[in-house]
């Protein structure tokens, strides 16, 4: 991935995940490439968070900017988001399988999280490719989104250094 596209993907990702409404946005500061990863932080109502991304590798239907997400914020840890950029149903949920282990995702609007976000990060860390499945846009058929997890670990180790976890250590 180029370091512009990265980036900017980066930029997108933190406007689209930690802006709130009447919030000037910041620009996120790049901590690194990690494999198919990057890590980096922003700064959300004065105080930092941490967050690791990578696009999907192949999206059936085809979508652009397919993400998977995970992020440190003051008092919340490993919250794992999917940004499908399909509009789920009221209801809908995602699968996402690591190797023999499947993660159950609940949905509000284009976006999926993981119900246990500790359990996804094990998958994760142990996992080479994570496949999300859930429902096709307008609910039609069936979405799937393939995402490596080359260098998760590293960007994940990354983000847990600039964000440790309250009371924890640098």
């Amino acid at each position: 991935m180029s370091p512009s596209l990265s980036l900017r993907l980066a930029a997108g990702l933190g406007a689209l995940l930690l802006a709130s409404p009447g919030q000037a946005q910041q620009r996120p500061a790049r901590l690194g490439d990690h494999g198919n990863w990057i890590a980096a932080t922003l700064q959300e109502g004065g105080q930092k968070v941490c967050y690791a991304f990578t696009r999907a590798t192949k999206s059936e239907p085809n979508r652009s900017e397919v993400l998977l997400t995970v992020t440190h914020r003051p008092g919340q840890r490993d919250a794992v988001v999917l940004t499908s950029g399909i509009t789920y149903a009221n209801g809908a949920e995602v699968r996402l399988v690591i190797g023999g282990t499947e993660l159950a995702f609940y949905t509000h609007g284009s976006r999926a999280a993981a119900r246990d976000g500790a359990a996804a990060i094990r998958a994760m860390r142990n996992g080479r490719e994570a496949t999300a499945r859930g429902p096709g846009p307008n609910g039609r058929g069936t979405a799937t989104d393939v995402f490596s997890l080359s260098g998760f670990g590293a960007a994940y180790e990354a983000i847990s250094k600039e964000c440790p976890a309250q009371g924890g250590r640098r």
